[in-house]
């Protein structure tokens, strides 16, 4: 579904073009900067069709642009620069990041660009380009800038917000009580599948930002590079976030878990503690229980009552040693 069509003169909208193979024929005959952008969410393979080979888009570009999920990745085909980026949104209140993906074709005079999943990018892209025309006076390649830089600053600002989340989960780790293992694993773990859905949308993204920041891509002028040298600079700062997260991450469970094994062998020498002492009057008790005739004080009137002080004089010894040792 075409959600905004539109041609752009001087860096400015300019008008809703009637019939695309006629706008398209003229901006590329007007000899100025003018271009036309079009818009889609979700298309259909028959809505794509007409807009493809008015385009000239290639067959693949258009099999990935109406299957979607791809990786992000920069594929150059004659007459057009494909590139696909996954816009990335943080939900604070369930904890998790959610991935969309955004498909630009770029051309001689046009912009395509295809959205599955829910993300306000492109109609946030087109409002900015919208707002800055000096930029988007630069022609098709201001538009994958800017989509670039939008997905990528986003990229931060939910980095930003792991890294506090993270700052709980390890006060939470590392609280005196230490937490439930089993809840604190589970989350650990499904904190780490957050920052690996990060990883995936910001680590292959790194070798087409690389090209476009070299300029060795279609379509990027001498103009250009600079804005793109910037996205790249903060797309390495994301990846990096990302690293450290995860780093962190295994560092807290390698953590937690050395404490619940500590815990756990704290648990299993007060068993051994309390298994210890109820040995020795089970085991005077287990003797004197086998009726035998001649036995140590049997017929004594005190062997009941000193057979029972016996016991607890033992179990004291041992509960004050075993206190001595930090079992208890």
């Amino acid at each position: 579904m075409i959600v905004d069509c539109a041609i752009y003169r001087d860096g400015r909208r300019a008008e809703t073009p009637g019939d695309l193979s006629d706008a398209l024929a003229a901006c590329r005959t007007s000899g100025d900067d003018s271009f036309i952008w079009v818009g889609m969410n979700e298309p259909t393979a028959e809505e794509f069709d007409l807009l493809s080979s008015e385009f000239g888009l290639h067959p693949l570009a258009v099999e990935d642009a109406l299957k979607a999920h791809q990786r992000p990745k920069m594929e150059a085909y004659e007459g057009a620069l494909f590139t696909v980026v996954r816009p990335l949104t943080y939900d604070d209140a369930k904890a998790t990041v959610n991935a969309s993906e955004l498909m630009v074709f770029i051309g001689e005079s046009f912009v395509v660009t295809v959205r599955h999943g829910h993300s306000r990018i492109g109609s946030q892209v087109r409002a900015r380009m919208e707002g800055s025309p000096d930029i988007l006076r630069t022609g098709p390649v201001a538009v994958l800038y800017a989509v670039c830089d939008a997905v990528v600053d986003a990229y931060l600002d939910i980095a930003a917000e792991l890294q506090v989340d993270l700052q709980e989960l390890e006060e939470q780790v590392f609280a005196p009580s230490g937490g439930d293992s089993g809840p604190v694993a589970a989350v650990i773990y499904s904190f780490k599948r957050q920052v690996l859905e990060f990883r995936r949308a910001t680590g292959p993204l790194t070798a087409p930002m690389s090209r476009l920041a070299a300029g060795t891509a279609p379509y990027v002028t001498h103009e250009t590079k600079p804005f793109f040298r910037d996205v790249a600079d903060h797309l390495d700062r994301a990846n990096e976030a990302g690293d450290g997260l995860d780093r962190l991450l295994s560092d807290i469970l390698a953590a937690h878990l050395t404490q619940v094994g500590v815990r756990q062998n704290d648990d299993m020498r007060k068993i051994s503690a309390w298994a210890a002492m109820a040995v020795v009057p089970t085991m005077i008790a287990g003797i004197y229980g086998m009726n035998f005739d001649h036995m140590p004080e049997l017929h004594w009137v005190w062997g009941y009552p000193a057979a029972l002080g016996l016991m607890a004089a033992i179990v004291l010894v041992l509960y004050l040693m075993f206190k001595r040792r930090g079992w208890f």
